[in-house]
C-alpha cells in the first residue's frame, strides 16, 4: 500500500496535467483499476491520439493480466461465478502478487482463499483510488523534488523479491529482466509482454531439459501446474 499511494497520486497529477476532470481521473481509476495503463492512457489523451489508438494501447499494456489470472486461476476454481467476476476486477499487480505467494506450496480452504484475496486485493483498491483523489486535490502543489514516480518500480521490486525462491526462478527473473531494458523501446509498452514471454520461455526450458537437483526446483502444486 506505501507504494500504492505515490503511483495514485501521480497518476491523479498527470490526468488534471492532461486535461481530465477531476470526476473523470477517479471514475477512471475505479472503472479501470490499473495504474500502468491509465498513465499510458493518460499521456497519449493528452497528447491528443486517437480514441482507437488509446483503447488499444490500454489493452496491451494490460495484457500481463492474461499470465496473471491464467496462474492464480486454479485457486479460484472452487469460487462461485460472481466471486470470480469480483476477484478478476480485483486483480492487479500486487494482489497477485501477495495471493500466488501465500498460496503456493499450501492448500487453504475456497473460505481462506477467497477472504485472503479480497481483503488484500480490495484494501489496494480502496488505497489506490483513496490516493488517485488526494493527487487531484493537490494537483500541482507536489514539488518535483519528491520524485514520487520513483516509489513505482520500488513497489515492483518489493514484489519480486519474495518470489525469487529458487535458482530456476532466479534464471527467469534476471532473463525477463535483462530483456525489459532493451525491450522498453518497443512501442505500447509490448517490451514487458515480450520481456515476461521470454522468461517464461527460458524457465520452461531450462525446467524441462536440465537435470535440477530436487531440493532446488520449484514444488510443483496445483495452483503451479
Amino acid at each position: 500500500m506505501l507504494g500504492v499511494v505515490p503511483f495514485g497520486l501521480i497518476t491523479g497529477i498527470s490526468a488534471l496535467d492532461a486535461g481530465f476532470g477531476a470526476l473523470q481521473t477517479v471514475a477512471m481509476s475505479v472503472v479501470i483499476f490499473a495504474g500502468a495503463s491509465q498513465l499510458a492512457l493518460i499521456e497519449l489523451v493528452g497528447d491528443g491520439a486517437p480514441v482507437a489508438v488509446v483503447v488499444v494501447t490500454a489493452a496491451v499494456v494490460n495484457l500481463r493480466y492474461l499470465m496473471y489470472s491464467a496462474s492464480i486461476a486454479p485457486y479460484f476454481r472452487d469460487f462461485s461465478p460472481p466471486w470470480k467476476w469480483l476477484s478478476a476486477y480485483a486483480l492487479t499487480d500486487q494482489s497477485y502478487a501477495v495471493a500466488v505467494t501465500e498460496f503456493r506450496g499450501d492448500e487453504p480452504g475456497i473460505g481462506r482463499r477467497r477472504w485472503y484475496y479480497l481483503g488484500a486485493a480490495l484494501a489496494l483498491w480502496a488505497v489506490w483510488v483513496v490516493s488517485t483523489a488526494v493527487g487531484v486535490v493537490v494537483g500541482g502543489s507536489v514539488p518535483p523534488g519528491l520524485s514520487l514516480e520513483f516509489a513505482v518500480p520500488l513497489t515492483f521490486l518489493a514484489l519480486l523479491v519474495p518470489s525469487l525462491k529458487d535458482r530456476l526462478s532466479g534464471l527467469v527473473g534476471v532473463v525477463a529482466g535483462g530483456v525489459a531494458i532493451p525491450a522498453a523501446a518497443l512501442p505500447l509498452d509490448l517490451g514487458l509482454v515480450a520481456a515476461a514471454l521470454i522468461g517464461l520461455t527460458v524457465g520452461v526450458l531450462v525446467d524441462t531439459f536440465t537435470d535440477w537437483p530436487a531440493d532446488e526446483r520449484p514444488g510443483e502444486t496445483e495452483g503451479e501446474a
